[in-house]
């Protein structure tokens, strides 16, 4: 079977990956599909299953580590697991696409790791820790318990930077959107 490329985007929460995946995909869509995670953290607001994660129990989670199911798996914060299911993959490339991820950093090297070349790992970088705590705050989706843990997890996500492929500061969203688009595309010519 054919395969695809991967294009990995990780960055601490808040950084704004999930807006550049976003838009990439609207951009690419014929090209670009995205690789939804699977997690045992519950459902936050509107999200659905099978749209913004699968969403599976601690034991279902397990199950699928047992069978060996995910290419990549981790649990974030005690009983929260987060990881990448092998069969998202597959799907996404027998439709001849390539697969985007908005990931966590550690999830995300761990995929560079697997895929090597055929993966792009970029990392977006908030412009500073204070902005990044500002833009969680404005989110009020979390607890201050859980942007303090955020927060916290961001400062030592940072330093791992230099292990990605490119780099994008999201100071200016529309400067990061273009540079997003001029990495993905030069990646995908080669």
């Amino acid at each position: 079977m054919e395969t695809g490329k991967l294009i990995i985007f990780s960055a601490p929460s808040g950084s704004g990956k999930t807006t550049i995946v976003r838009h990439l995909l609207k951009q690419f869509p014929n090209k670009l599909e995205f690789s939804i995670s699977a997690t045992s953290r519950p459902k936050r607001g509107v999200e659905e299953n099978g749209k913004d994660y699968h969403y599976l129990t601690v034991e279902e989670f397990k199950q699928k580590i047992e069978n060996n199911e995910f290419l990549e798996w981790e649990e974030v914060y005690a009983g929260t697991h987060y990881g990448t299911l092998r069969s998202e993959v597959d799907r996404i490339w027998a439709k001849g696409k390539h697969v985007i991820f908005d990931i966590d950093v550690e999830g995300g090297l761990n995929l560079k790791k697997i895929f090597g070349d055929k993966a792009l790992a970029i990392f977006v970088m908030p412009p500073s820790i204070k902005i990044l705590e500002e833009r969680l705050n404005s989110r009020s989706t979390d607890s201050q318990e859980s942007i303090a843990r955020r927060v916290d997890k961001a400062e030592k996500e940072i330093k791992t930077a230099d292990l990605f492929d490119v780099f994008i500061l999201n100071e200016i969203l529309e400067d990061a959107l273009i540079k997003a688009e001029k990495v993905v595309i030069e990646f995908l010519s080669k």
